[in-house]
C-alpha cells in the first residue's frame, strides 16, 4: 500500500516545515542575546559606571561650548580649558552629592536603630482592626527580624558610593580627551565620508538633546517635589526630614513608580515616630496630592515632546533593567530607552521596535539639527 503523501499535499508540507536559515538565525539571536545579558549582569559595575559617566558627559558637552564661546577682551577661552572648567565642576559635584548621600544614609542608620521596637509595634498597630491575636502574630514576628543588621548592610554597601563616584569621574575624564578628537576619528571610520559621520554625529546630537532635556527637568521637578516634602515633614516635627526630602529627590528619577515609593515611605516614617494615625495620614495626602500634581500635570507640560516614549515601554524598560542592573539600572531606564528609539528609527530594519517604543507611533522626525523639532 502506498503511504506517501499526495502530490497535492507536499506544497502544504513544505511550506509547514521550518526554514534552516531562519531557524539558524534565530537561534544565533537567542545565543547573542544570552550573551549579552551575560555580560550586563557580570560586568554591571563598570557598566553602571559607564553609562552614568556617558550620561554626565553629555550634560557637560552644551556647558562646554557655551564656556568654550566666552570671550575675555580679545581673547577667547580655548576648549581645552573649557574642558578642565567643566570637569572640575563634574567631580566637584558628584564628591559632594555622594559625601551627602552618605552623611544621610549615617543618619538613617541610627535613627532607625532608635525606632526599631517603636516600628515594629506602629507597623503591627495597623493590623490591630482584624483582632488581638492577628496583632499580636505581627508584632512577634516583626521583633524576630533583626532590623539593625539589614540596615547596618545597607549602609555598608551605601559606602561603595565613593568607589563608584571616584570611577564615574575616571571614566568622565577619558570622554573629555576622547572628546577633542572625536569628529576626526569618526570621519575615518567612515572611510573618509564626511556626509556619513556628519548624519551620525546628528543621530548622536538628538539622543544628548532629548536625553539632557529629561535629565534637567527631571532634576528641576525633584529638587521642587523634596523642597515641598522637606516642608512638609519640618512642619511635622519629624526626625528625618532632609533624609525623606534627598529620599523623594533620588526616587522621583525612577519613572512611575519612585514618586509611590516616597510617598508610602513617608507616610510610613510619619506614622512611626507620631505614633497617631491622623497625623500621619496628613503627611501622607499632603505628600501624594503633592507627588500628583507635580508629576501629572507640571512635569509633563515642562517635559513637552522630549521623550515621546510609550508609558508601557518605559515600564518594561524599568522592569527589564532593574531586574539586570538592579537600582541603578531603574535609574538609567528612561535615558537608555531614549538613545534605543532614536538609533532604532534611524536603521530601516529596526525601526519597526522604534515604532512600538514611541508614545504617537511617529519614533523620531528625519535628523536635522540635532535638535527636536
Amino acid at each position: 500500500m502506498n503511504t506517501s503523501p499526495s502530490p497535492d499535499r507536499r506544497p502544504l508540507i513544505r511550506a509547514l516545515r521550518p526554514e534552516p536559515v531562519k531557524v539558524q538565525t534565530v537561534a544565533l539571536v537567542i545565543i547573542a542575546f544570552a550573551v549579552v545579558l551575560f555580560l550586563l549582569v557580570q560586568a554591571r559595575f563598570i557598566l553602571i559606571s559607564l553609562a552614568t559617566a556617558i550620561i554626565l558627559f553629555s550634560l557637560m558637552s552644551d556647558a562646554i561650548d557655551m564656556i568654550a564661546r566666552v570671550r575675555i577682551g580679545p581673547l577667547r577661552i580655548p576648549n581645552w580649558l573649557a574642558s578642565l572648567v567643566a570637569l572640575a565642576l563634574v567631580s566637584g559635584n558628584l564628591l559632594m552629592l555622594s559625601a551627602i548621600i552618605i552623611s544621610q544614609v549615617n543618619t538613617i542608620v541610627v535613627t532607625s536603630i532608635t525606632y526599631a521596637d517603636q516600628a515594629s509595634r506602629a507597623i503591627a498597630g495597623l493590623f490591630g482592626w482584624m483582632g488581638e491575636r492577628v496583632e499580636t502574630s505581627v508584632l512577634a514576628s516583626m521583633q524576630s527580624v533583626d532590623v539593625s543588621a539589614y540596615i547596618r548592610t545597607a549602609a555598608g554597601q551605601a559606602g561603595g558610593l565613593l568607589s563608584a563616584t571616584t570611577l564615574v569621574i575616571i571614566f568622565v575624564t577619558f570622554l573629555f580627551v576622547e572628546r577633542i578628537w572625536f569628529r576626526t576619528k569618526l570621519v575615518a571610520f567612515f572611510g573618509g565620508d564626511p556626509d556619513r559621520a556628519q548624519r551620525v554625529e546628528r543621530v548622536i546630537g538628538t539622543i544628548i538633546h532629548r536625553v539632557n532635556r529629561y535629565l534637567l527637568v527631571k532634576t528641576c521637578v525633584s529638587l521642587a517635589t523634596g523642597a515641598l516634602v522637606y516642608g512638609v515633614a519640618k512642619t511635622f516635627g519629624l526626625d528625618l526630614a532632609l533624609a525623606i526630602a534627598i529620599l523623594t529627590f533620588v526616587l522621583n528619577f525612577i519613572p512611575s513608580v519612585g514618586s509611590i515609593i516616597a510617598t508610602v515611605l513617608v507616610g510610613l516614617v510619619a506614622y512611626v515616630q507620631l505614633g497617631e494615625p491622623a497625623p500621619a495620614a496628613a503627611v501622607f495626602v499632603i505628600c501624594g496630592v503633592i507627588q500628583f500634581v507635580i508629576g501629572n500635570l507640571i512635569d509633563p507640560m515642562l517635559m513637552g515632546q522630549a521623550l515621546r516614549l510609550s508609558s508601557f515601554g518605559i515600564i518594561l524598560s524599568l522592569a527589564f533593567w532593574g531586574a539586570v542592573w538592579g537600582i541603578p539600572g531603574m535609574f538609567l531606564s528612561v535615558p537608555i530607552m531614549v538613545a534605543i528609539m532614536i538609533v532604532c528609527a534611524q536603521i530601516p530594519a529596526m525601526r519597526p521596535l522604534a515604532v512600538l517604543l514611541s508614545r504617537e507611533g511617529l519614533p523620531e522626525e528625519p535628523v536635522g539639527d540635532g535638535r527636536d523639532r
